[in-house]
């Protein structure tokens, strides 16, 4: 498994912190911050898409 260089965590309104990383083989991930060996990870490509598709509101009705 390669080594994850993960991003500072993102915390909307000081709860649900989430944090992103990536890997030197193209793979991105996503976390709950404190719990990044659960973490979830797809391309690079895939996670970017995912990040448009939220901030365009096409998850909006999951609020």
């Amino acid at each position: 498994m390669s080594d994850i260089a993960w991003e500072e965590p993102f915390c909307a309104e000081s709860s649900n912190c989430f944090r992103l990383g990536t890997d030197d083989a193209g793979n991105a991930y996503i976390a709950v911050a404190g719990q990044e060996h659960l973490s979830i990870s797809d391309s690079r490509e895939a996670l970017a898409t995912m990040i448009r598709e939220i901030k365009a509101g096409k998850a909006d009705h999951l609020l």
